[in-house]
């Protein structure tokens, strides 16, 4: 058994231009849980980010969106986690993967950045790799030179109905998430 979860971000820009971007699907999963929670994010300057604390499928956690660019997200992320004593392990962290097919979720403990920006300043700030993550498939453009423009253009309808798909799967498998069993709910949202 792992700590429960007591911290959930969701990775992505800010501003209205990126809201709609591959590379906000991170927000887009805390958006639904908001919306189950039936709660709303308040501007919280201290924590660089809108957050709240709820009660999700029976666990107190707080929920952050940093309003910081993608490459600066570690500083909310530190900065929350340093004021509740929030330990790396019970921290879950939503984001986008360019390595995972359209609309694939994967659950990963632990890990390296694997090139992504706010993943590398999350570990960079927090001096730990041992947070959980939720991997929100977005595919890969296909060549190098087309991934900065490829996650920061607005997904196509089709694309946004799958990942839209892939976020209700992961959010079936999220009670045992946040209660620590991550193995368990990996086993069933990799099967």
């Amino acid at each position: 058994m792992q700590t429960p979860i007591q911290l959930i971000v969701g990775l992505g820009n800010p501003g209205a231009e990126y809201a709609k971007t591959r590379h906000n699907v991170g927000v887009w999963f805390v958006e639904k849980l908001l919306s189950i929670a039936n709660t709303t994010l308040n501007q919280e300057k201290k924590f660089h980010g809108l957050t709240c604390k709820t009660q999700l499928f029976g666990f107190n956690c707080h929920i952050i969106v940093p309003t910081t660019y993608m490459n600066d997200s570690g500083q909310s992320v530190q900065a929350i986690a340093k004021f509740y004593k929030i330990p790396p392990p019970a921290i879950l962290v939503a984001h986008d993967d360019l390595d995972l097919p359209l609309g694939t979720i994967r659950l990963k403990q632990g890990g390296g950045h694997g090139g992504h920006n706010g993943l590398r300043d999350i570990i960079n700030r927090i001096g730990s790799r041992d947070f959980i993550r939720i991997r929100i498939g977005i595919s890969h453009p296909g060549d190098k030179s087309r991934v900065v423009n490829h996650v920061l253009t607005q997904a196509k309808k089709h694309e946004r109905e799958e990942i839209e798909i892939a976020i209700e799967n992961a959010i079936d498998v999220l009670p045992k998430v946040m209660s620590g069993d991550t193995q368990s709910a990996m086993q069933e949202m990799h099967t």
